[in-house]
């Protein structure tokens, strides 16, 4: 049987005071119309149809090609809005699957079964509802004695024994599609002028059909949002949701309150995420690793057995057994061989560190390659900029640069050669050469021995 989504994103949000639509403020680094996408794409056949109004073009630009959009350009309810669909999916037979955008804790597991019960379901409607002591605002599911759903009851609608119902209407439904398109142009305006897609399950109801109702085991997954505090609510507990992922895959968090994980980030079996650490972007990180504390990690690819201590990595690549720390830097383009040592307070951007490279505290290494087994003293500096243009620096394997070196690009350092501490080199130095002075020059050819 073919199900079809329909995802409600056209609601302005005025309360969460921002320019940005709702729908896109991120959880866990992703638009919250995004985890809704992703949780009904995967409980349904068809390509999802969003409903869209406040920032349609934002949402157009970001969803793309994933998703069929119908615009709602009168705020005239959540049956106002299904509504929208109906020349779309008119000649449509199977099921319609309901849910909203600004319910981004909601499973495809959850959605899931609700099209499995409505499959079973005799009648037309099968709706989610869960049980809290906090109605925030939803709906009061009124059922007969014999335990059947008769009525759906708008928050601002119910009597004050109403209020005191503890099963709450958690908005998502599975629709029969061809009963479903007929019933919305039966629901009547209410008072506040507005078509109430709950009013669907009255139509049933009276007409002698079958209402099924699927109560949510965790009741997090209805948490909708509206301010700044929901959303802040729900980002805790999708964080907590993706963590609790990763520790059941292996994965050690030490403190997983302290511990952020974006939805794209991958890590490696018995890795060990130290607290207060912030893995974002498209992160790779390989098994075996030590992250943290106090690190932030974005859209880099990490080897295995790697240590990184309080440092920030931005658009960086490391190979195996690479360790760096404290307080270092990678930024965009910066590349660690395997083995690689970085001190503390060391920076790189846009530079090849080959293999078992060792940097010193305090140094600053951009648009260089660096040979394999070399060492850079502490507090060496490339200078890479002249004030126009950026230049490269070459150094070949196995050299020395002495402390306090400054390198003033464009150079080329051949293999096995030194500098004393402070030099200032402006000139290229062949290999197996000593060079020292400010500016350096060479004073003697070294013997290799080995």
């Amino acid at each position: 049987m073919k199900i079809t989504p329909i995802i409600l994103a056209a609601g302005q949000g005025t309360r969460m005071k921002s320019d940005l639509p709702k729908v896109l403020h991120p959880i866990c680094e992703k638009p919250m119309l995004w985890h809704a996408l992703q949780a009904a794409q995967a409980a349904s056949t068809e390509k999802p149809v969003l409903v869209i109004g406040h920032g349609a073009k934002q949402v157009r630009d970001l969803i793309g090609d994933d998703a069929k959009f119908v615009v709602q350009e009168e705020r005239l309810g959540t049956g106002h809005a299904v509504q929208q669909a109906e020349s779309m999916l008119k000649a449509f037979t199977g099921m319609v699957l309901v849910s909203n955008a600004d319910m981004p804790l909601l499973t495809s597991e959850t959605l899931s079964e609700l099209v499995t019960r409505q499959k079973e379901n005799a009648g037309p409607i099968t709706m989610l509802t869960l049980i809290a002591d906090n109605p925030r605002g939803f709906g009061r599911i009124v059922r007969d004695n014999a335990g059947s759903v008769q009525a759906i009851i708008e928050d601002a609608d119910c009597t004050k024994e109403q209020k005191e119902i503890k099963e709450l209407n958690a908005a998502a439904y599975c629709f029969d599609s061809e009963w479903l398109w007929d019933a919305l142009s039966q629901i009547p305006l209410s008072a506040k002028g507005e078509y109430y897609l709950t009013d669907t399950v009255g139509l049933a109801v009276k007409a002698g059909l079958n209402v099924e109702a699927i109560i949510l085991d965790n009741a997090d997954e209805a948490i909708g949002v509206n301010t700044r505090i929901h959303l802040s609510e729900a980002e805790s507990k999708m964080r907590a949701r993706v963590n609790q992922d990763f520790m059941l895959k292996g994965i050690t968090l030490i403190d997983p309150q302290s511990t952020y994980i974006g939805m794209d980030v991958e890590i490696g079996q018995d890795s060990i995420i130290q607290p207060n650490t912030y893995l974002r972007g498209k992160t790779v990180i390989g098994a075996n690793c030590e992250i943290g504390p106090n690190t932030i990690i974005t859209d880099c690819k990490i080897g295995d057995r790697c240590e990184i201590l309080s440092s920030v990595l931005e658009k960086a690549i490391l190979e195996d057994d690479v360790d760096m720390g404290p307080f270092a830097r990678l930024r965009k383009g910066a590349y660690l061989a395997k083995g690689v040592h970085m001190g503390n307070f060391g920076e790189v951007k846009d530079s090849h560190l080959g293999e078992g490279v060792k940097v010193g505290h305090f140094s600053y290494i951009g648009n260089a390659t660096i040979g394999p087994e070399t060492n850079i003293g502490a507090g060496t500096i490339t200078c890479n900029y002249d004030g126009e243009n950026k230049h490269h620096t070459e150094i070949g394997a196995e050299v020395f640069i002495g402390s306090d070196t400054m390198l003033v690009a464009p150079l080329k350092i051949g293999a096995r050669a030194r500098t004393g501490a402070g030099s200032v080199v402006t000139k290229d130095i062949k290999e197996d050469r000593l060079a020292v002075g400010m500016p350096a020059r060479a004073i003697k050819i070294l013997t290799n021995k080995k």
